[in-house]
């Protein structure tokens, strides 16, 4: 990625880079900013050590991203938002060197080791080492099955081929003359590489925003004439209620969201009231992230995820390994054609777990690459997914999510998408709870969108009329639901 930043200021010296509320950045600039942070950071931190990273979205935050990966060290983005607590814990895990944050970071840190540094990385320079596509580049800490977050280990190559997957897409999603908006956090996958690394692999424009409100967001696309949105449903809801969305949006021409599941009536708001279709987009931190979009399949339709990049295999499996349905080749000596599975003679599958393999996957978890790919590169991502008649893929959910009713296999999103089709709901969290009779029965809890609000016997008639017997849920009204920064529900946090 750093080799782009080298490029961009050699071809586009005075084209924008980065723009934020105070100023902007040529890619010039920028490239003279990441080579003096660069050179401070090797005195810092030896070669492949970590350098843990506690910036807001920010000139700072893209400056030592970009000057840890030049500089040949691994950056730990994280959360400015963690307590103290989850600092210690992350920084400890990841054996960081250094950590470059604000005084506020500082403060928290219960230890002067490692040295808490500010961002202007002021202090003796050296030299640059030579850096490999296969060195690690960034550990991005994803939610562990423990409870406690795992570094996912991402090479260069990884974060490089997944932008080279997605240039493959005809028509381009992004390209160099794009304006694109930043709102994601910079600390998560999707902010960082489909976010910043595509502006970065494009020498195209940032538009950095660090904290998201809908109205002031608004104002600063149409005031730049930003041309790619990079969004999360909980955005685009935000923005389809502004009275000023279809004119602020008039310059966009390309509406990506990702990192959670739009509904359908979500993407028909946003059209309704913009004229735009967005872009459905689907991966995880461990993939760079992107797999799956839309952009590959049919753009306009609504609760599909679409299909593999190019150069992404995927498939479906059963719990007995067996595979269901396959699209896509990551490895071109390979003849998947003996599988005889394919989008033409499917039509239609039944749900199955999402494995993958392709060049941007992860080398594994922190520190020794425990859960990463198979000896032949497939990677079980513990998603449930489906394929249509028409080939297109649609989430299902989390393999550890799934309750067992007797034997039966019930899928919470199911029962959410019901019950969030209700007027009086404003959002559901289905999770199994133990039961003497069946096993486990799911329990959803509900925060409402009425006042007053809709009954618990109430929403159990209405989901009884689109659900089986053994799936309906017992209800629980709650006044709010546990978010991450993302827009995702914390479910263990419901239940804790």
């Amino acid at each position: 990625m750093d080799s782009k930043v080298a490029a961009a200021a050699r071809n586009r010296p005075d084209h924008p880079a980065l723009i934020t509320a105070s100023t902007t950045l040529t890619w010039a600039e920028l490239d003279r900013r990441v080579d003096a942070a660069s050179r401070r950071l090797v005195m810092l931190a030896r070669p492949g050590e970590r350098v843990a990273i506690v910036l807001g979205n920010s000139i700072e935050f893209v400056v030592t991203y970009l000057g840890v990966l030049r500089a040949g060290r691994v950056a730990v983005p994280l959360n400015p938002g963690y307590t103290a607590d989850e600092l210690e814990y992350v920084i400890g895990d990841a054996r960081a060197a250094v950590v470059v944050g604000e005084r506020a970071t500082a403060a928290k840190l219960r230890s002067p080791t490692p040295p808490c540094v500010p961002p202007d990385l002021a202090g003796p320079t050296g030299d640059l080492p030579e850096v490999a596509p296969e060195n690690l580049a960034v550990l991005l800490y994803t939610s562990g099955t423990s409870g406690r977050p795992k570094g996912a280990m991402l090479t260069h190559a990884a974060l490089a081929a997944n932008h080279e997957q997605l240039d493959a897409i005809e028509p381009p999603v992004v390209g160099p003359d794009d304006v694109v908006l930043l709102a994601m956090p910079l600390f998560h996958a999707y902010g960082l590489n489909t976010g910043l690394g595509t502006v970065v692999h494009h020498g195209s424009t940032g538009v950095l925003i660090d904290r998201f409100d809908p109205a002031a967001s608004l104002s600063v696309i149409a005031e730049h004439a930003v041309t790619v949105t990079v969004g999360v449903p909980q955005m685009y809801a935000a923005w389809s209620q502004q009275p000023s969305v279809r004119s602020a949006l008039g310059s966009v021409r390309t509406a990506v969201c990702g990192a959670a599941p739009l509904s359908p009536d979500e993407a028909a708001r946003f059209t309704a009231a913009t004229g735009k279709t967005i872009i459905i987009g689907y991966g995880l931190t461990e993939t760079a992230p992107v797999l799956t979009t839309t952009a590959v399949s049919d753009r306009t339709k609504t609760g599909s995820i679409g299909r593999p990049l190019p150069g992404v295999a995927l498939r479906l499996r059963t719990a007995a390994g067996d595979v269901l349905w396959e699209d896509g080749t990551a490895s071109p000596e390979e003849d998947l054609a003996e599988l005889d599975l394919s989008v033409a003679d499917s039509a239609g599958t039944d749900p199955g777990e999402i494995v993958v393999r392709g060049a941007n996957l992860f080398a594994g978890y922190w520190p020794d690459g425990e859960g990463g790919p198979d000896v032949d590169g497939w990677w079980a991502t513990g998603d449930v997914a489906y394929a249509d008649g028409d080939g297109d893929l649609h989430l299902v959910d989390r393999i550890g999510e799934l309750i067992l009713v007797n034997g039966f296999n019930v899928y919470p999103a199911e029962i959410e998408r019901v019950l969030d089709a209700h007027p009086g709901v404003a959002e559901s969290a289905v999770v199994g709870v133990p039961d003497d009779d069946s096993g486990q029965r799911p329990h959803a809890y509900v925060v409402s969108a009425l006042d007053p609000a809709p009954t618990p016997a109430e929403l159990q008639v209405f989901c009884a009329g689109q659900l089986a017997r053994f799936k309906l849920p017992s209800i629980e009204l709650v006044r709010e639901l546990p978010h991450s920064v993302i827009g995702k529900v914390r479910k263990r946090e419901i239940t804790s």
